[in-house]
């Protein structure tokens, strides 16, 4: 089939979403008496915009790709390379069957929006996007089987082999809420309790999204390293951060605890009230930008993260 020829609603105006109300919603929502959003919660003065829609589906994906490559950037700043190890998925805002991912061997942060490849996620066939360079195998089979799992609330995954990420690993074990940022991963992260070597099978993909479960954000993977999820490719990358650093902090608590010193953890009640004022998905996306603006800028304007997307398509196997 050629590439999308569906109709497109142009819309004259961007809209933000959680940004219907007028700047002043938080504190009338106060006056009110009434529950703010997280976005309204931490907002003082206007209202912080939420998760951006736009009035094509070619607007919404050159935003997502660019996003997508940013965020790789930040991976690479932040030091989880590893040879050709590690890659991000997105699926597709028009055709959900599809998803994007990073070309195999070409480094982090070197990446823009037109080096990406469009897989069907049903088959692994590569139908769009960047094909001069191959996809990650093993990548295809563990996002293919986390997407398949969850197709209505999982829109991106990020995988890495980080530092932190793979020492605490070893342990088997889930974090513990030692302070207020981790408590993003309230009840919302699980332990996949077995090496299964390099994924080369589908099955070893399907355990790891069995090992997901059906609400979680991340899950710590035994001997492998970390795998975040999100509504959008900016919390999916974010929490993979945030991930990382958690297990970091675990590890040197541990260390000061195994010379006498008490650890003093956060209750379920209060974690439980900070995962729910955090973990709000256009609050994810926010808490993502001031990274994602940095490497942009850093880059050389959103021109430069951009370059080659003119040239891609998604296209939907006949």
């Amino acid at each position: 089939m050629a590439p999308s020829a569906i109709t497109e609603t142009i819309s004259s105006t961007l809209t933000l979403k959680g940004q219907e109300k007028p700047a002043e919603a938080a504190q009338q929502a106060a006056v009110e008496g009434k529950e703010m959003t997280p976005l309204e919660a931490i907002s003082h003065g206007m209202l912080m915009p939420g998760i951006p829609t736009f009035p094509t589906y070619t607007e919404e994906r050159r935003h997502i790709l660019i996003h997508m490559a940013a965020t790789f950037r930040f991976f690479a700043r932040s030091g989880f390379t590893e040879g050709q190890s590690g890659h991000i998925s997105v699926r597709d805002p028009e055709f959900p069957s599809l998803m994007w991912m990073n070309p195999l061997g070409r480094h982090f942060g070197m990446l823009t929006a037109g080096d990406m490849v469009c897989l069907d996620i049903a088959t692994g066939k590569i139908v769009g996007g960047n094909t001069s360079r191959p996809a990650n195998a093993a990548g295809y089979l563990i996002h293919s089987a986390v997407h398949k799992r969850r197709p209505n609330d999982i829109h991106a995954i990020c995988h890495a082999h980080s530092n932190a990420g793979r020492a605490w690993s070893v342990f088997a074990r889930p974090l513990e809420m030692l302070n207020q940022d981790v408590c993003n991963f309230h009840n919302a992260h699980a332990v996949y309790a077995r090496y299964g070597g390099i994924v080369f099978a589908a099955e070893e993909g399907e355990h790891i999204a069995s090992a997901l479960g059906d609400t979680n954000k991340g899950v710590i993977l035994l001997n492998h390293g970390l795998l975040t999820v999100g509504s959008t490719v900016d919390e999916a990358g974010f929490m993979f951060g945030l991930l990382d650093r958690a297990c970091a902090m675990q590890l040197a608590v541990e260390a000061a605890a195994a010379n006498g010193i008490p650890k003093n953890v956060i209750s379920d009640e209060e974690a439980a009230h900070n995962f729910k004022m955090a973990s709000e998905a256009n609050v994810l996306y926010r808490e993502a930008q001031p990274d994602i603006e940095y490497e942009i800028e850093v880059a050389g304007g959103e021109d430069v993260v951009a370059r080659g997307f003119e040239s891609l398509r998604a296209v939907v196997a006949p």
